[in-house]
């Protein structure tokens, strides 16, 4: 009997140490296929494979240093005793990881799983220098925090330049210290019109910015990541916000009274050129905002400005008189060169949306072109660099499918993921023209979509599409693409973002 208890006692011990032993030891991953999304240019297998403890996988990367590679560009050695990364720059090895961080499986136990690797030569380059995405946070204000998740949704993109479009007819969410009134007043608005009908406020007052401060953090969270940040700032027409808190600078004087939109759409009022203390504005303004962003580039709106009150106000009317303009649509140009030569001096470029070629542009402008693509085709054709953001590909706040009753409100359009990976860069142009395509971007406008899992929704997975078009451009493979996206939707869940999963 004293045997038989310790003989129990002894069995379930040593099953005890068997289920701790096997569950230190965990199960061996074998890793098949390099399933990495943006494509990388080439990947060239090899026999053996590399075997490591999932949680020591970065302790087993070596960096070195090439200088023969371009300063994006990074390859990467799988070999049986390890791995090493080659680079010529820190955006190249950061790239590098996280090409390394998609080839662990997302669900793998760092803790006790074994990562089986095959052995392989990765190398890879982006096809576009600039590599974009968009987010509107003048219409819907998003947090710093909300913010920098979309930078980390970039980052894992290999996305390098974020649009940070800050200001609108519905609201001015950057603080400009020389006028303080744009936060104080532009910056809020008194309600909201409720889904489409524009007629309707729910009657909730709304809106936010970011202190100077909280957009320095921006900046730095997106540097760490090799992302840019290019302000946006809305001339002259989108200025609503302006009007409210400087009434003096429309066209109808300091004494008409302005409010910040609550509907969506094209508003008639806009900043007046006619004003000399308007440019005095805008220069000011700009003034604060290259102190706060160190991006090359500017962009400074330039859409859908419409012409009914410099038609009728003297003092646009004289403007064109003394400037030698012939039309409302020069006058519009006379203020991108005018406005653009105060850039240059303070050694920076602009950016600017398509309408901007209609009332003449300078050699230096860069041209991002949204109506489909014949802008960043005339531009290209005339000399001028441009940015490919055509609405039938890449706007993402469109409707992912024709079934719409079945998605969340949005603004319109019907642009599925498949559309997205289409986007041909160098439509219509020839080898010469096709250097002055500098990127890509996708561009996410919030009107009806007003939190972040809703962006994220939306964004994912078409911003993958985008990302592949703009580092691959010219190696792309919709079936192939799918069977790495599927890979690629378990780091979104791993993270815990949104996506449409009916994409899949």
């Amino acid at each position: 009997m004293f045997d038989s208890h310790f003989k129990k006692i002894y069995l379930l011990t040593v099953l005890s140490a068997m289920c701790l032993t096997a569950s230190a030891i965990g199960k061996t991953v074998y890793v098949e296929d390099i399933a990495i999304v943006p494509k990388p240019q080439s990947v060239i297998m090899a026999d053996g494979t590399f075997s490591v403890k999932a949680g020591k996988v970065s302790k087993s990367v070596k960096y070195k240093t090439d200088k023969s590679l371009p300063e994006e560009a990074y390859s990467i050695v799988i070999a049986n005793k390890g791995i090493t990364v080659f680079s010529s720059s820190p955006s190249g090895k950061f790239y590098a990881k996280q090409s390394i961080r998609q080839m662990i499986p997302a669900d793998i136990d760092t803790e006790a799983d074994i990562l089986v690797l095959p052995c392989c030569t990765i190398k890879d380059a982006p096809a576009f220098g600039y590599r974009g995405a968009h987010l509107d946070v003048a219409r819907h204000f998003f947090s710093v925090e909300e913010v920098k998740e979309y930078l980390d949704i970039m980052a894992l993109h290999k996305l390098n330049t974020f649009h940070f479009h800050l200001t609108e007819d519905q609201g001015w969410r950057i603080e400009i210290k020389s006028y303080p009134r744009l936060t104080e007043v532009g910056a809020w608005r008194k309600g909201t019109m409720i889904e489409k009908n524009f007629s309707s406020n729910d009657g909730v007052r709304y809106g936010g910015f970011y202190t100077q401060k909280e957009i320095k953090d921006i900046v730095r969270y997106a540097a760490e990541r090799f992302i840019t940040v290019i302000p946006e700032i809305e001339i002259p027409g989108h200025s609503v916000s302006v009007l409210a808190s400087y009434p003096e600078l429309g066209c109808r004087g300091k004494d008409y009274r302005y409010e910040v939109s609550t509907t969506w759409g094209v508003m008639p009022q806009v900043c007046c050129p006619g004003r000399e203390e308007t440019f005095t504005f805008w220069e000011k303004v700009l003034s604060e905002v290259i102190e706060l962003f160190p991006s090359k580039y500017v962009h400074i709106g330039g859409d859908e400005c419409p012409k009914d009150e410099w038609r009728i106000c003297p003092l646009c009317q004289k403007r064109i008189k003394d400037e030698g303009l012939k039309n409302e649509e020069e006058l519009q140009g006379y203020v991108t060169r005018r406005v653009e030569a105060f850039l240059n001096s303070k050694g920076r470029s602009i950016i600017g949306w398509d309408e901007i070629l209609e009332g003449g542009v300078t050699p230096t402008a860069t041209i991002m072109s949204w109506r489909g693509s014949k802008g960043a085709i005339q531009a290209a054709k005339m000399g001028n660099r441009a940015i490919l953001t055509p609405n039938g590909f890449c706007y993402l706040d469109y409707y992912q499918t024709k079934d719409t009753e079945n998605e969340p409100l949005a603004i319109g359009g019907n642009l599925p993921l498949s559309k997205c990976y289409s986007l041909d860069p160098f439509e219509e142009l020839d080898e010469e023209q096709q250097k002055n395509i500098i990127g890509v971007q996708c561009n996410l406008w919030t009107e009806y979509i007003s939190t972040l899992n809703y962006a994220e929704y939306m964004l994912l997975p078409r911003l993958a599409a985008i990302a592949e078009v703009a580092w691959t451009n010219g190696r792309k493979n919709m079936d192939d693409f799918m069977f790495r996206l599927r890979h690629l939707r378990t780091y979104y869940d791993q993270e815990g973002w949104n996506y449409r999963k009916q994409s899949f």
